[in-house]
């Protein structure tokens, strides 16, 4: 991989640079964007999507090597999702939550048919975050307890209670330290906290610092523990074989509600209709979104076991929203699954992690001294990066600030001059396209990769 491809323009887009310039106007002139500061940022101004690609007023076209923010498993404007959403705006453009709706019922009938296990109730909202938000209520009720325990290096929602629950450096701004959140370390090999040299010790050590945490904090104070089945954001680790399994029985045994967090990896994203069918495990709680309908329009939910279900049997759930089960949302959603089911979209993700992905991964980590680590599965991989080999120091600083954050911009800046949208964060980049990708596409935008690591080698110091 040594060609160094140009983004090209869209075949049928008329390139149109003062309408661009008019867009991003309005934009900066409106438009509050979430996680940034507001006069540092420069929204590409975009023209349209398909497929794996989107292009740019001028014309330039990327390949989207994040699915948005990890969304579009199918891609951007498939037809058939496309026309479902127009055939139920035609139908019923909305109707309130309390009603037997056909494509509400029918968008959890396809859900609960692919989740792990009994989770066969879906309690559907706008998106993850939200999901979260009602699961941790539900566990609370169910349980009577306070308590919820989440790890660091995760990331669950902006909400206020999910921001609580997410380990990385985004909760600080909104942490009041009163939302009875309590943090932990889950395992993950290369960066260990517990001095461990294989995935074994990584293993045991992590459920015993759990079980611990657990001991000291109260068993019986402690209502549920959260877990994305593989962080996303925070750098897409896999866990080790007999965690999750460990971590179910430490719940178990305490009687702790296990949530499984799968608003990125659910729906196919690891090459796994579900990252838990990975690891044969079934949580008490589920959470989803993002892939549900490819993002095509808003929606998330919580599939909840028989046990749970039935504490609100004859006693209300205090909890609702005006917009639950949008019909255009969940015809979407039915419309998705269809599809992903007609197109082998799962097994493509599979297939293509395994055989394109991985190989190619390894390659460039060989090739590239910046990469320090490559992990993942399925559509779903990080490349760690960094500036030392022999101490595997990160490439930027943990939270970096933007003055000491230049080498990942530099890196960002080069995949996109080759056409190729990355998804960055902290010191890694993420290979995140959509499921649906070609096998030709995904070596496109692997030797975008190739050519934007040699930006990141040149910062090396070691």
């Amino acid at each position: 991989m040594t060609s160094q491809p140009q983004a090209q323009p869209q075949p049928h887009a008329t390139p149109d640079p003062a309408l661009g310039r008019a867009v991003k106007a309005a934009d900066r002139a409106h438009v509050f964007h979430s996680w940034s500061a507001q006069d540092m940022i420069e929204p590409l101004a975009v023209a349209g999507a398909e497929g794996s690609y989107f292009w740019d007023y001028d014309g330039r076209r990327y390949l989207d090597f994040t699915s948005g923010l990890v969304f579009t498993n199918i891609g951007y404007q498939h037809p058939k999702v496309v026309a479902a959403i127009q055939e139920q705006a035609a139908k019923m453009t909305t109707f309130a939550p309390a009603f037997a709706i056909e494509a509400r019922s029918e968008a959890a009938r396809l859900i609960a048919e692919r989740t792990p296990g009994e989770l066969d109730k879906i309690f559907f909202t706008n998106a993850g975050a939200d999901a979260v938000e009602h699961a941790i209520r539900m566990a609370r009720l169910h349980t009577g307890r306070p308590k919820v325990l989440s790890a660091y290096r995760s990331y669950h929602g902006g909400t206020q209670q999910a921001v609580n629950l997410t380990g990385d450096p985004r909760r600080w701004p909104s942490d009041n330290g009163t939302a009875g959140v309590v943090h932990f370390w889950a395992p993950f090999l290369y960066r260990s906290r517990f001095y461990a040299e294989t995935e074994e010790q990584e293993c045991a050590r992590a459920l015993e610092h759990l079980e611990t945490t657990i001991a000291f904090e109260g068993p019986g104070t402690i209502a549920a523990v959260i877990l994305e089945t593989i962080p996303g954001t925070a750098g897409i680790m896999v866990p080790p074989p007999g965690y999750l399994a460990g971590v179910r029985d430490i719940c178990d045994r305490n009687g702790i509600v296990f949530i499984l967090d799968e608003v990125m990896a659910g729906f196919g994203r690891t090459g796994e209709w579900f990252a838990a069918d990975l690891f044969d495990v079934v949580p008490d709680l589920m959470t989803f979104a993002k892939g549900v309908n490819s993002g095509y329009v808003p929606l998330g939910g919580v599939a909840i076991s028989p046990e749970i279900a039935d504490t609100f049997a004859m006693r209300a759930y205090p909890g609702g929203l005006t917009y639950s089960g949008h019909p255009l949302a969940c015809a979407a959603a039915v419309a998705t699954i269809n599809v992903m089911e007609e197109e082998g979209i799962v097994e493509n993700a599979k297939r293509l992690g395994e055989t394109v992905l991985r190989p190619a991964l390894t390659a460039l980590a060989e090739r590239h001294p910046s990469v320090g680590e490559v992990r993942g599965t399925g559509m779903f991989w990080a490349l760690d990066l960094i500036r030392d080999t022999e101490t595997q120091e990160p490439l930027v600083p943990y939270n970096a600030s933007p003055s000491s954050n230049a080498p990942m911009l530099a890196f960002a800046n080069a995949a996109k001059k080759n056409g190729l949208w990355p998804f960055v964060n902290m010191n890694r980049t993420h290979v995140v396209p959509p499921l649906n990708i070609t096998e030709e596409e995904l070596k496109e935008g692997l030797e975008a990769l190739d050519a934007a690591l040699k930006t990141a080698d040149d910062f090396m110091v070691g």
